[in-house]
């Protein structure tokens, strides 16, 4: 899965949040859906522009930046 494909970044959309392309719809939407335990088939009904590929590139985005980053455990 090419995520760039899918996602952009730009400082004059949604504060420079990454988005899916040509939506204001956030990543971080999408990833908190999921958490919620929506399947991705639900999370495309709720918002009509996105396609499955969208939902997949916001998974893959979030585990390119989780092989990125180190986050600390909660105490």
């Amino acid at each position: 899965m090419n995520w760039q494909e899918h996602i952009s970044i730009n400082p004059k959309v949604c504060h420079g949040k990454p988005c899916i392309k040509e939506t204001r719809i956030m990543v971080s939407v999408i990833l908190d859906n999921l958490a919620d335990g929506l399947k991705p088939e639900e999370i495309v009904a709720e918002y009509p522009p996105l396609k499955l590929e969208d939902v997949r590139a916001a998974i893959a985005y979030a585990a390119a930046l989780t092989r990125e980053e180190e986050l600390l455990p909660l105490r």
